[in-house]
């Protein structure tokens, strides 16, 4: 692989699969492969599993990691190419970019929507001039619409923890919030479990929360959320704003939580959160700290993912 901004990038999903878990059995198994390597971590947004997870992996292989904090301690980046440099901005990308691209050998970058301007969210303007601009390898740890090392980590712990010949009915269910939410992971959710093609998938979500259809593809859509979990294997949650009336929370009907008889008509499912989760407002308590929570092991799961990507990286 030469960037890992999608799951487009990946030659085949279960063969990054079983390379994640692998490093799981045995997390130096290569130690030397990143020796004499550096990572460069930018952030413009808060990370907490994205940041720690990935600079696990990174030491596991052998690199050097460093860490930077754009949004709190670098100049303001002008993102716009031509632009008259007379406001806010001190530098740009242009400059900021292949600078960082003279210092590290990869460069993972998280950034976030603004949630105001669809067609400027969704051209992915930040990461792209990251990529156009630093002439070294790019890795997303979250961008304005994908979050491709959350969404590997959770084909990872549904390949891990299921154990039975059929396919698993996986089913992503919207659930209230109290501020709007981006798109990213459901997105990438939705484009790596079709990716991924081992699953019969649903989606459940109140009418008015339709995600572009480039990601959920052929995935059922039911806006009965009882309907949609019958029998379901595995119940990936999570919040999103709408997407067709951009970044606005069009329902917060509580009812959506997901509660433990919510999960009666499922078969005892596993269930899922990218995390952090507000208690008792998308999930409740009695689901999070019972038998069918997976969040934990799901979040331990994310130093494999990143440590299987950059491994296959670096080997590129």
């Amino acid at each position: 692989m030469k960037q890992f901004i999608s799951v487009d990038d990946v030659p085949s999903v279960p063969r990054l699969v079983d390379i994640a878990l692998d490093y799981k059995k045995q997390p130096f198994s290569d130690k030397a492969l990143g020796a004499n390597k550096t990572l460069g971590m930018i952030f413009l947004n808060p990370s907490l599993r994205t940041r720690l997870s990935t600079q696990v992996a990174a030491k596991n292989l052998g690199m050097e990691v460093v860490v930077f904090n754009i949004d709190k301690e670098g100049w303001q980046l002008e993102m716009n190419d031509g632009a008259i440099m007379n406001g806010n901005t001190t530098e740009h990308v242009k400059e900021a970019a292949a600078v960082m691209g003279q210092y590290f050998d990869i460069l993972a970058i998280r950034t976030f929507p603004g949630l105001k301007d669809k067609e400027s969210d969704y051209t992915e303007k930040y990461i792209n001039q990251f990529i156009k601009y630093a002439g070294v390898p790019v890795l997303s740890l979250e961008s304005a619409t994908l979050h491709p090392l959350q969404s590997l980590t959770d084909i990872i712990t549904m390949k891990e923890q299921w154990q039975q010949p059929r396919r698993p009915k996986v089913v992503m269910t919207w659930a209230p919030h109290v501020k709007p939410l981006p798109q990213a992971v459901p997105n990438s959710f939705a484009q790596w479990v079709n990716a991924w093609g081992e699953a019969d998938f649903v989606i459940t979500h109140p009418e008015g929360y339709e995600l572009d259809e480039k990601f959920t593809g052929n995935a059922t859509i039911e806006y009965n959320q009882d309907k949609a979990l019958q029998d379901a294997d595995f119940v990936y949650v999570k919040n999103w704003s709408s997407y067709k009336d951009y970044g606005k929370i069009t329902c917060t009907d509580s009812s959506w939580m997901v509660t433990n008889d919510k999960l009666k008509g499922t078969n005892q499912a596993k269930v899922m959160h990218c995390l952090p989760v507000r208690r008792n407002v998308v999930i409740a308590d009695e689901v999070l700290d019972g038998p069918q929570s997976i969040v934990i092991p799901e979040a331990g799961n994310r130093v494999w993912a990143a440590q299987a990507v950059l491994s296959q990286i670096l080997k590129g």
